[in-house]
């Protein structure tokens, strides 16, 4: 309120509002103050369109405005209500000509259905593998309600998250970004807090990536020795028989069965058993893959631009299109297993509701996260009146992809003879290296992934060197450092802990705290405490929220 007593042309540059201008100038298009010339000497007249007198109007209150002060001084500049929005700036020549300008903002906004998609392409990760293993550890219908209930609950946070900047009044927030805004209600800590959980989610997906890298390049390369040296792998590995056989890969898991596996090969050259030993030396999931992939990560990790990586950004939807036609030849050639036994262990069938749900909600955390981009992403719409119906859409979307892939494979995994106890983190797993679908389902992820990998180096890079040293690119031995130190977390967890299950729940927990739950709900309650319009009912409620992604953190550590 006191922005609003402020005299306009005072000479004090003080207080929060005129810091966060001057951050923004240097990046707010309307920076561009049009150009006019008077008409003079004009030769002959043509039929492209003449000065208007409204045009004449505008540069003549421009020029007043830029000469109460030198150009130095950005308190004077004109302010917005008298710069026209970009769809509407001419270039005027000395001729007394105007040209509209082509190619801004305007041309490049998107209708609602690109949008929509965006969303759904942005959100739709590495989460939509370990979705039905979050449904198992949480029981088939109390899963399904979790789901639901937290795709509302993060798309209501995402909804605070798209509004907090138009709720900010006297500054332009047309160029903010959440930590932009971040800033303005808590200042440098609440800028730092938002970076470095943005920070954890990115590297949290980039540790993931390497796991998932590691799987896919260890069962490809699986696939095309067996099938170069005609190797085949014997019923002694636990699992399913038939054309669509599913395996369960370490039936220790399930209490109380004695089951042990052993992976036997058989072989038409007859004595190749030292060959394919000496293979699986060299050719370890654990041991030797992740540390393969470093060749050929850590340089493109390097590169300045990655303008080149973004170009195979589409290998994402239709990576996820494929997985989703895989998931219903797999459901309807399986058939459908279910049993319900609500609190009761059996052998095959795991309750509906156990009390490992928290394990699901970590993982959903992330697989609904998008509140970091979602200002930006919403930017682009070009009916921004519907950005609200847009989102809400694209969640909707993104949940019913989740609820179609968690529910068909965890109905369809064969029980019995398996128990539901084997569904994997990453579900598959759960199929063998030889069957030739899947291996088509992870050579388009591995590929994929090779792609989007050095995308994510480089966001991390842009945020983390550019605020530490003011340069996206300090040197070359910093970026160095930086992907070392990206590049040996991934590969350990490769090594020692390759679960990405439990990966992503914590990361997702993590960042998930400030980014989805804390920060928007205490910027949601400040906003309206300073409009005067927060009542005790909504206090409570987002207070809740807070307490929630406490609890969600808190309780990953003791699952």
């Amino acid at each position: 309120m006191e922005d609003d007593c402020r005299p306009l042309l005072s000479s004090e540059q003080t207080g929060e509002s005129y810091s966060h201008r001057g951050s923004t100038d240097s990046l707010d298009l309307k920076a561009k103050r049009p150009f006019h010339v008077e008409p003079r000497n004009i030769v002959d007249d043509d039929l492209q369109e003449r000065v208007s007198a409204e045009a004449a109007i505008l540069n003549s209150r421009v020029h007043y405005y830029g000469r109460l002060t030198g150009s130095s001084d950005r308190l004077l500049s004109p302010p917005n209500h008298v710069i026209p929005p970009p769809e509407e700036i001419y270039i005027y020549s000395p001729l007394g000509t105007a040209f509209k300008v082509t190619g801004g903002d305007h041309s490049s906004k998107n209708p609602s259905i690109i949008t929509i998609f965006a969303i759904w392409n942005t959100m739709m990760g590495t989460s939509i593998l370990s979705i039905p293993w979050g449904i198992k550890q949480a029981g088939f219908t109390l899963g399904i309600l979790i789901l639901i209930f937290t795709g509302l609950l993060l798309l209501y946070c995402c909804y605070i998250v798209l509004k907090s900047p138009k709720a900010i009044p006297c500054v332009d927030t047309s160029d903010w970004e959440f930590p932009d805004v971040c800033r303005y209600y808590f200042g440098k800590f609440g800028q730092w807090s938002s970076l470095v959980f943005s920070m954890v989610s990115l590297i949290g997906a980039m540790v993931v990536y390497w796991v998932l890298m590691s799987n896919f390049l260890y069962n490809t390369g699986q696939f095309i020795y067996n099938y170069a040296h005609n190797v085949s792998m014997s019923d002694s590995e636990f699992g399913t028989n038939g054309s669509d056989k599913v395996i369960c890969p370490y039936p220790n898991t399930d209490p109380g069965r004695n089951y042990t596996t052993g992976t036997s090969y058989l072989s038409n050259s007859g004595n190749n058993t030292s060959d394919i030993s000496s293979f699986n030396h060299w050719w370890s999931k654990t041991n030797t893959i992740p540390l393969y992939l470093i060749l050929l990560l850590l340089p493109l990790l390097c590169f300045r631009s990655a303008s080149f990586f973004a170009r195979f950004t589409f290998l994402g939807t239709i990576s996820v299109v494929y997985l989703i036609v895989l998931v219903t030849i797999k459901a309807v050639r399986l058939g459908v297993h279910l049993e319900f036994h609500w609190f009761d262990t059996t052998q095959f069938y795991v309750p509906e509701f156990r009390p490992l749900f928290p394990q699901l909600t970590g993982v959903l955390t992330l697989a609904f996260f998008i509140h970091n981009c979602v200002i930006t992403l919403m930017k682009s719409n070009k009916h921004q009146e519907n950005n609200v119906r847009d989102l809400s859409v694209a969640y909707l979307l993104v949940g019913l992809t989740y609820l179609y892939v968690g529910v068909l494979i965890f109905a369809a995994f064969p029980s019995p003879p398996l128990s539901k106890d084997c569904i994997e983190p990453n579900f598959l797993d759960n199929f063998p290296s030889s069957d030739v679908t899947v291996f088509v389902a992870r050579t388009f992820l591995l590929f994929q992934m090779i792609t989007v990998y050095p995308l994510l180096g480089y966001l991390v890079r842009v945020q983390m060197l550019g605020q530490i040293f003011g340069s996206h690119y300090p040197s070359f031995f910093h970026v160095l450092a930086l992907n070392i130190l990206i590049v040996g977390a991934g590969v350990l967890m490769a090594k020692f802990y390759p679960n990405i299950g439990s990966i992503i729940r914590f990361s997702g927990a993590t960042c998930g705290l400030t980014l989805v739950f804390v920060f928007p709900a205490l910027i949601h309650m400040i906003s309206l405490r300073r409009q005067g319009l927060l009542h005790w009912l909504s206090a409570l409620f987002h207070s809740f929220l807070i307490l929630l992604g406490m609890a969600n953190l808190v309780v990953q550590f003791f699952m």
